[in-house]
């Protein structure tokens, strides 16, 4: 059965992480397949952080075609929770193991045909993800299933979020010096001219005190775009001097700017005009990948440091891409230092690496397109599953 209307929930984790994932999913439903999408999110306060024009105190707006509507998943027993009087959608997805609330789950088991229930899980290159992408599971009380739906770099897996346009819309901001003028001008910079210009989106992180030495002491002018957040605070104390959009603050070889926060799309052209791109959680992750440049990966820490297996699963596919093995095991070495495995980060070696490493960025590139389009494959996968 064709599948025309999808309910969202998403929690906000970490601020941004969680529902940038979900905001993008839930526009490129609306956009590129036509489908009435209405996104449950528990904090728009930081959901506006990514889109200005949202109204962080309404409870029912439209946004990019998208239904928006706040909702309350740690709400106490007897209160309402927010959706209230909802009618269940097609399709209905939990994102990252958020738990839908009990009386929307009785009006998903009452609805005739039954909804496609998915648990939209996280990113991981592990190789156990192909075998659990798409499992079932049954309701224990209720006549449901839900189906675990894991985003993945390989086929077998339900691929990652590629918008139909991306591809020709970063060959035209590379190719038209009006679109990059229109960047700078928005962000509030003047690129140096004969300068690395790397792009630093971080959580805060004790070896960037040491980073930021490295670039200030090396021969090479080093342009450091930081968006407004944590990374930029820790920036500014390391420089003892605030940071300020269109204030660029200079130490030897390094000039260190920041940058507003800007809406996804422009976060994108920034990634596509910096030749190092550090990137933190997993939307931004996904979205350096996609712009064809090297990238450094600051992964969201978990106990017992379970990320580390992740950090590690992404980089031995990476490695088997055709990278040189030096370029390999250079970057391998600087993400483990970036994410606090003992060691000091090497510049110079990364450095040294930068040309293969951006070589090889293209071809790992296209190579993500292979398992095809998560949002694609969410809209084929739920279709059989309502009947």
């Amino acid at each position: 059965m064709p599948i025309r209307s999808w309910d969202i929930f998403c929690t906000v984790i970490d601020n941004f992480g969680d529902i940038g994932v979900c905001w993008r999913l839930a526009r490129q439903l609306a956009q590129e397949h036509g489908h009435a999408v209405r996104l449950w999110v528990d904090d728009l306060a930081s959901f506006a952080r990514l889109a200005p024009e949202l109204d962080p105190a309404a409870v029912v707006q439209h946004l990019a075609g998208v239904e928006i509507r706040p909702w309350h998943p740690a709400a106490a027993p007897g209160a309402t929770d927010g959706t209230a009087g909802a009618v269940p959608h097609d399709a209905v997805i939990e994102a990252f193991a958020c738990h839908l609330p009990p009386a929307f789950l009785d009006r998903m088991a009452a609805r005739a045909p039954k909804p496609a229930w998915i648990n939209l899980e996280y990113l991981s290159a592990e190789p156990w993800v192909r075998e659990h992408h798409a499992m079932p599971s049954p309701h224990p009380r209720l006549p449901l299933v839900k189906h675990f739906f894991f985003p993945g770099f390989e086929p077998g897996t339900g691929g990652l979020l590629r918008e139909s346009m991306l591809g020709a819309q970063r060959a035209a901001f590379l190719d038209g010096a009006a679109a990059q003028a229109s960047l700078w001008h928005r962000l509030g910079v003047t690129p140096l001219t004969d300068a690395l210009r790397v792009s630093l989106f971080a959580y805060p992180n004790p070896v960037l005190p040491a980073l930021l030495e490295q670039w200030r002491d090396g021969t090479e002018a080093i342009h450091c775009l930081v968006p407004a957040g944590l990374a930029a605070s820790q920036a500014a104390q390391w420089l003892g001097a605030p940071l300020e959009p269109s204030r660029p603050v200079a130490r030897g070889s390094l000039r260190v700017q920041a940058t507003p926060f800007v809406r996804q799309e422009h976060y994108d052209e920034l990634l596509w005009a910096c030749d190092l791109n550090f990137v933190r959680g997993e939307d931004s992750f996904v979205r350096a990948q996609w712009a064809a440049r090297p990238l450094v990966w600051h992964i969201y820490p978990q106990d017992d440091a379970a990320h580390r297996v992740k950090l590690d699963a992404w980089l031995e596919l990476f490695a088997k891409s055709g990278v040189a093995p030096e370029a390999a095991a250079a970057l391998a070495d600087f993400w483990h230092a970036w994410n606090g495995y003992g060691n000091a980060p090497d510049w110079p070696r990364l450095r040294a690496h930068l040309p293969a490493l951006a070589a090889t960025a293209p071809r790992w590139e296209r190579r993500l397109q292979h398992p095809g389009d998560l949002a694609a494959n969410l809209v084929a996968f739920c279709e059989n599953q309502v009947k």
